[in-house]
């Protein structure tokens, strides 16, 4: 099944990268260089202007059926989803997966209709058994920066079955912290890019990417 497939895919990519900017066209740059630095999983928010142009293009230019080493291989997705009519318009643009901040039943309901990957922002013990009552395979702990690390292995005493993927406040130094704690993925946001935006040189963007990837593989060992 093609939700299983990508789910999977994301697991193995490890580093979501979320991505916001002013234009289409610039957070479709943003993702060809965070790609090419070896972030295989790029969520594009809907707080960026026409963001479904974007996930479009991208879609075109990279598939989660390619060869997952070669660079045509990529997971499209969709950030900020705060209702299933926009859910539904970026799956029809081409998002493999969707993100949103809250726990939305509805949401999550029309992407299983579609039968795509939904992660949940949730925040609570509560929060998460909804979501996995609702049938969700990953959570998203949002806002990460609230947290410790050490609040993953808490959740999954009582949860075990529980996903996490903790987003927001994830950076480098701590990145490794997430994975040895039970992180199923990370989110990477604002740290990615605005380096690189600040200077307007977006290669920084692709040594970024490397940094974070070699840290995670890292904490994997």
């Amino acid at each position: 099944m093609k939700k299983i497939k990508v789910l999977q895919q994301i697991v193995d990519a490890g580093v979501v990268a979320v991505l916001r900017a002013d234009s289409p066209e610039e957070v479709v740059e943003m993702s060809r260089h965070a790609i090419k630095g070896g972030i295989k999983a790029i969520e594009i928010t809907l707080t960026v202007p026409f963001a479904l142009r974007a996930i479009e293009q991208l879609s075109k230019e990279y598939s989660v059926d390619a060869d997952p080493q070669s660079d045509q291989f990529a997971i499209i997705g969709v950030g900020t989803v705060l209702d299933p009519e926009s859910a539904r318009a970026a799956i029809m643009s081409g998002a493999e997966f969707v993100v949103s901040p809250a726990l939305n039943p509805d949401t999550i309901k029309l992407c299983h209709r579609y039968a795509i990957p939904v992660m949940p922002g949730t925040m609570t013990v509560n929060e998460i058994q909804h979501a996995l009552e609702l049938g969700v395979d990953v959570v998203k702990l949002f806002p990460g920066n609230l947290y410790s690390p050490s609040v993953i292995p808490s959740i999954k005493g009582p949860l075990p079955q529980a996903n996490v993927m903790p987003t927001g406040g994830v950076s480098l130094d701590n990145l490794g912290e997430w994975v040895k704690a039970g992180a199923v993925a990370v989110g990477i946001g604002s740290d990615l890019t605005k380096e690189a935006v600040k200077v307007g040189d977006y290669s920084l963007i692709e040594a970024k990417a490397r940094a974070y990837i070699e840290a995670y593989r890292s904490a994997k060992r």
